[in-house]
């Protein structure tokens, strides 16, 4: 935890590259999952699993912690019915056999924001208590903009019509 007005958590993502999964692809990369780290997973990359097919890597020490300004990002995420981690990735440029996590995300702005650059996220499902623990943390932190109601054009004068 870094304070009261700043809670965190640390996870680990688990990435599963494929070797040639069909015959327009040579490597394809899914991500498994994002699991709580505790610290029993070290700080370097360890392969958990590898055949000639699959190879599953877990990436520890990512820190998600929520930010007050991230507030509607949460309130998305957690409204959208289904809560999700956001996970932004990258493909090696020299070695396209070569994947990693870069960052671990709740806020759904935050991800769109990294979409827009054209960055890779995924998602996966949200666990019911990192859910409830963000619920409280954005139901503290964030309020709707209440919605305002705009008249209709015909209501208002002609130079202000838009």
């Amino acid at each position: 935890m870094l304070s009261a007005e700043q809670p965190s958590l640390r996870v680990a993502v688990v990435i599963e590259r494929q070797h040639q999964p069909n015959a327009w692809e040579e490597w394809r990369f899914v991500l498994s999952e994002v699991l709580a780290d505790t610290g029993e997973f070290g700080t370097e990359p360890r392969v958990l699993h590898h055949d000639a097919q699959r190879t599953q890597t877990l990436f520890p020490g990512f820190e998600v912690t929520l930010h007050a300004d991230e507030g509607e990002g949460y309130y998305l995420n957690l409204s959208s019915g289904a809560p999700v981690w956001f996970v932004m990735w990258r493909v090696d440029d020299e070695d396209p056999s070569r994947a990693w996590p870069e960052l671990v995300t709740l806020s759904y702005n935050e991800a769109g924001r990294l979409l827009d650059a054209q960055e890779r996220v995924d998602n996966l499902p949200l666990p019911a208590d990192v859910r409830h623990w963000l619920q409280a943390y954005t139901e503290a932190h964030y309020r709707p903009e209440p919605k305002q109601r705009r008249r209709p054009a015909s209501f208002q004068s002609p130079e202000r019509r838009g």
